[in-house]
C-alpha cells in the first residue's frame, strides 16, 4: 500500500473528527509501521479526476507504480476509460478475489 502525505493527512483528519487526534495519530504511526506500506513522494500533479480531492489518490497510484487503486468511488470509473495513463481501478471485492487467487 502507498500513502503521501497528503492522503495521510487525510485519514488524520478523518479518523481525527470521528474518534480524536490521539486515535488518528496513533492510527497513522501503526500505518507507517507496517512492513507493507510506502510512503511515496508527488513530483507531478495528473488532475485526472474531476472530484480534485480524489486526485492525491491517482497521483498517488501512479507515482509508485500500483497494480491497483482499490475504490467504490464512482469519480474513478473515468480512469478505467484512459489508455495513458494507465490505472487499473477495481473494488474491494475485486482486490479480495485478486488476493485470493496470488495475483496481487
Amino acid at each position: 500500500m502507498c500513502l503521501t502525505n497528503e492522503i495521510l493527512s487525510e485519514y488524520e483528519e478523518i479518523i481525527g473528527f470521528h474518534m480524536g487526534l490521539e486515535p488518528a495519530q496513533a492510527t497513522l504511526k501503526v500505518l507507517m509501521e507496517l512492513g507493507n506500506v510506502e510512503k511515496v513522494d508527488i513530483y507531478f500533479r495528473w488532475n485526472l479526476i474531476k472530484d480534485a480531492n480524489d486526485n492525491k489518490f491517482t497521483d498517488c497510484a501512479l507515482a509508485c507504480g500500483a497494480n491497483y487503486l482499490v475504490t467504490h468511488d464512482a469519480d474513478f470509473k473515468v480512469l478505467k476509460k484512459l489508455k495513458f495513463p494507465k490505472v487499473t481501478v477495481i473494488t474491494a471485492e475485486e482486490f479480495g478475489d485478486v488476493l485470493k487467487l496470488g495475483g496481487a
